[in-house]
């Protein structure tokens, strides 16, 4: 090794630990200034965050305020993934962000791509305790992301500058076409293919130093810009390492240029082809990244645009047409046949068919009708409707949607962690390894070894591509969370995607979840005279005048199939047992066999179908007319029609389903039966919903709970993803970590299915960025020519690098055609569901102390002796500690009166 050999060994070597000081060394920390309570602080965005590490103090307010000085996608956003806050950042503006840390540590902030970093102190409160009054107690880390007037509002000044920048890369990439074609083909006809004919003029380095500047200076600005402003920030991204070679690249080609006689001889080449090439295909691969990113954005701005521009109000008797945000809650609003019903609100005269798809995901058009609640952006039918607001603006459900998207696609998943590491690292090692093959190549490497040097470290230089990993995962994040948003599934973070990817086990509430979660009349049994309509059409006379739940659904069952109404002459209720009424003259006795006992009825021929029905979890009505039998009705609270098909796909999925219900055991396996579920944990109180979680998750299984998001809310937090179902209320959307707005199961089986196609999408992201980075760095730097004397030109280089970005973004891309393929119809059910009830049951849950022997006693009415779920009864705690269950107000005010040790009624009885 000689001397000029081992210089530039010590000048790498020297270089590499100053870069290793320069990129990681402490940085300074600067400290938010109080001020009325909140605690600001000014960023500037150029290139970086400038200051990158920010100090505040948890539990209190914080404002920054960042100030963006320069257009590109790269920092167009702000990601506080750990708070769930991001914010748009428009160029040459600046846009403060709130929110109140409630956690101590350190948390990161980045770009919308993960290439600028900063980071937030947030140290400890001196009475460790927040004491913020902006805290946001439904966020986990108590933030609270900037929200505009109207957050439902266009995101037009990000659409206006995604088209500017789309504009500015056009014209930059035209350019650069235009002045590196001739430098390119007087080059590769000459050198390549041989071609004499090549007009001299045109392989003069002053000629190709003419051309070659405007694209260096003009086409390469944003790249060199950005560049050399992120390295002025102690970071590193794409654009430095482009910056870095291209300038390596254009400055050594420019001293062959203007003094060639300080080089040697063999080592006089020129590299402007290599600069315009490299510059233009990086910007031409911008481009078309950037046309292709727009497309990931698609579902937020489809739910902007799902909402009405204007609604026609009546204000002191006037109809008026106004804008949307002038609409107050309170407001009368006339909606018309085909129009989108502007704001939720409560119908208040009118039916018609709505076509609420664009929210529940629900293709059916649902009845609405006077008392109903209707969501704004869905689509009145035939009918005309007047209706109340009720939530506006920042309050309605679209706001939430849109809301609750746009914080999952900030959120972080779990895997995005690893392209995390490896990015915050990346951009360092590869100079450092472009340090280390120009000085192999120089000391080892055949002659001319300066050319050969150069053109190897520019080549690590320009293949790398961390701008590849720092797409794979939140872009497909974007387009998984925004298709969930279109099939009325509000996924709550990136987490919360992946996770759901991973369940082997799926718990179903009962109520409200497999079934209705309302009484409805299920069977008529006509023994006497009586046809089964005209059975019904007396009996639902009889009932109208009750307030019971039972009652209810026997009128609701009467006025669905068009009977006719009856007369009533005389009623009155009997506490416990039932109902006496005159119906047109007859003597009508509808309740508990006691009652029809008491008046001696014989019911001989009633008791069997009553039994028949209890078995299969119903509750048997007995009825009577003029003495005698006249049958029995069976109510129930039914099963949805699609939970059985539902059932049989997560079976196919490999999911095992296990139904948790607080109901008897008797019940909960009738309904297991004839949904096809396989295991059951009956009599489980509510408050032991979520040890029963824990005890799956103790068994080794990933757990997922799906209920209605208020009464399961603990059982909703234990298991490893939450999913509230039915309503989609401000509740059920913030108790859980996916929503699913339609009260469908068939949602489960999508949010499985979607998350399973993402995370498979975002594994093959990971790869192709992975991979070729495994692959291409080496080959550039010259792993190959020893054996096959392969090197690489920049020029490919930087084509691969530009295929590299397009390649993640086009498969990201592909799951935006992800379709929710439709639930093939449950085959028959034969199962025998093996029902498990606590080990340890407690008197707590009983009625009363004669009652603690009855296995059923603590789902069981102790007045009417109607089966209750506890989640939806009414409760008395009695003062010896044990907890009483009511299906109604009446029958807990009925006890209340009387002794707290009175047997309760038989199965299959009546109420107050």
């Amino acid at each position: 090794m000689n001397v000029v050999d081992l210089v530039v060994v010590v000048v790498a070597v020297v270089a590499i630990g100053v870069l290793g000081w320069y990129f990681f060394a402490p940085r300074r920390a600067h400290r938010a200034e109080l001020s009325d309570g909140v605690q600001r602080i000014r960023v500037t965005v150029r290139g970086g965050y400038q200051p990158d590490v920010i100090q505040v103090r948890q539990g209190e307010p914080v404002e920054i305020v960042f100030d963006r000085q320069e257009t590109g996608d790269c920092s167009s956003q702000v990601v506080f993934a750990d708070l769930g806050v991001s914010a748009a950042l428009p160029a040459h503006r600046q846009t403060p962000v709130r929110f109140t840390p409630q956690q101590a540590g350190t948390v990161s902030f980045t770009c919308g791509m993960n290439m600028v970093r900063g980071a937030l102190v947030v140290e400890p409160s001196p009475v460790g305790a927040p004491h913020g009054k902006a805290a946001d107690e439904r966020s986990p880390a108590g933030a609270v992301g900037m929200s505009p007037p109207n957050p439902v509002g266009g995101d037009e000044p990000e659409q206006q500058q995604r088209h500017e920048e789309l504009v500015d890369l056009t014209r930059r990439v035209l350019v650069g076409a235009v002045l590196t074609a001739p430098v390119l083909f007087a080059v590769m006809a000459h050198e390549l293919f041989g071609v004499m004919w090549v007009p001299g003029l045109l392989r003069e380095p002053w000629l190709q130093l003419a051309l070659i500047t405007p694209v260096m200076l003009y086409t390469g600005w944003p790249i060199h810009r950005t560049g050399w402003l992120t390295l002025a920030h102690r970071a590193a991204d794409m654009n430095s390492l482009i910056t870095l070679g291209t300038i390596a690249a254009y400055g050594y080609s420019l001293l062959v240029t203007v003094a060639p006689g300080l080089l040697p001889a063999g080592s006089r080449g020129v590299y402007y082809e290599a600069v315009g090439v490299i510059i233009t295909l990086i910007l031409l691969g911008r481009l078309l990244e950037a046309r292709a990113k727009a497309g990931t954005g698609e579902a937020i701005r489809a739910l902007l645009g799902l909402q009405a521009r204007t609604a026609r109000v009546i204000r002191d008797d006037i109809e008026t047409e106004i804008p949307l945000e002038d609409v107050t809650v309170g407001d009368e609003v006339l909606v018309r046949p085909g129009e989108k019903i502007p704001v939720d609100a409560v119908v208040l005269f009118g039916s018609s068919a709505v076509d609420e798809s664009m929210i529940s995901g629900e293709p059916l058009p649902v009845l609405r009708r006077a008392g109903d609640t209707v969501i704004g952006a869905t689509i009145n039918g035939t009918g005309a409707l007047r209706v109340r607001a009720t939530r506006v603006g920042a309050d309605s459900m679209l706001a939430q949607i849109v809301r609750l998207v746009r914080q999952a696609q900030a959120s972080k998943a779990p895997i995005q962690r690893l392209a995390d590491t490896v990015s915050g690292y990346f951009v360092p090692a590869v100079i450092a390894l472009a340090i280390v093959t120009f000085a192999a190549w120089f000391v080892v490497g055949p002659p001319p070894a300066l050319t050969m040097a150069l053109i190897a470290a520019v080549a690590v230089l320009i293949i790398a591509c961390p701008c590849a990993l720092g797409l794979a995962t939140p872009l497909s994040i974007m387009v998984g969370t925004g298709k969930g948003a279109h099939a009325g599934i509000l996924i709550r973070s990136a987490q919360a995607l992946e996770t759901a990817h991973r369940l082997d086990t799926v718990v179903l509430d009962k109520t409200g979840t497999v079934t209705a979660g309302r009484p409805a009349l299920t069977d008529v049994h006509a023994t006497g005279q009586l046809t089964e309509d005209e059975l019904l059409a007396v009996v639902a006379a009889a009932e109208t005048n009750s307030e019971h739940p039972l009652a209810a659904a026997i009128v609701a069952g009467a006025r669905t199939q068009g009977l006719p109404a009856a007369t009533v002459d005389a009623f009155e209720s009997v506490t416990g047992k039932g109902v006496r009424a005159t119906i047109d003259g007859r003597h009508v006795l509808v309740g508990s066999a006691r009652l029809l006992d008491e008046a001696s009825v014989l019911t001989d021929g009633l008791s069997p179908i009553a039994a028949d029905l209890a078995a299969l979890g119903r509750t048997p009505i007995l009825a009577a007319v003029d003495g005698q039998p006249a049958g029995v009705l069976g109510v129930a609270d039914t099963i949805k029609e699609d939970s059985a098909a539902a059932i049989a796909a997560l079976h196919r999925l490999g999911i095992q389903v296990v139904m948790l219900t607080g109901d008897n055991a008797r019940t909960a396996a009738a309904v297991a039966a004839q949904v096809g579920v396989r295991r059951v944990l009956a009599e489980v109180l509510p408050d032991h919903k979520a040890d029963e979680i824990r005890r799956l998750q103790g068994e080794g299984r990933r757990v997922g709970m799906v209920g209605d998001g208020i009464n399961d809310a603990p059982a909703l937090a234990a298991a490893d993803v939450g999913l509230a179902i039915g309503t989609g209320t401000d509740v059920a959307i913030e108790a859980a970590d996916i929503t699913l707005i339609s009260g469908s199961l068939t949602g489960v089986v999508t949010a499985i299915r979607l998350s399973r196609a993402t995370m498979r999408n975002i594994r093959q992201n990971l790869f192709f960025a992975l991979a070729y980075n495994g692959i291409g760095i080496p080959v550039a730097a010259g792993a190959l020519y020893p054996l096959f004397g392969w090197r690489l030109s920049p020029m490919l280089a930087a084509a691969a690098m530009a295929l590299s970005s397009l390649s993640v973004v086009g498969n990201a891309n592909r799951l935006r055609r992800y379709t929710v393929p439709p639930l093939p119809a449950a085959a028959d059910i034969a199962v025998q569901p093996d029902v498990e009830t606590p080990h340890e049951p407690t008197g707590a849950g009983r009625a009363d102390t004669a009652a603690a022997t009855d296995e059923h006693a603590s789902q069981i009415d102790p007045v009417c002796g109607m089966p209750v779920d506890p989640d939806t009864a009414h409760v008395l705690h009695q003062p010896d500690g044990t907890v009483a269950y009511f299906c109604s107000a009446t029958c807990a005010n009925t006890w209340a009166g009387q002794s707290h040790h009175r047997a309760p009624a038989a199965a299959g009885g009546h109420r107050s």
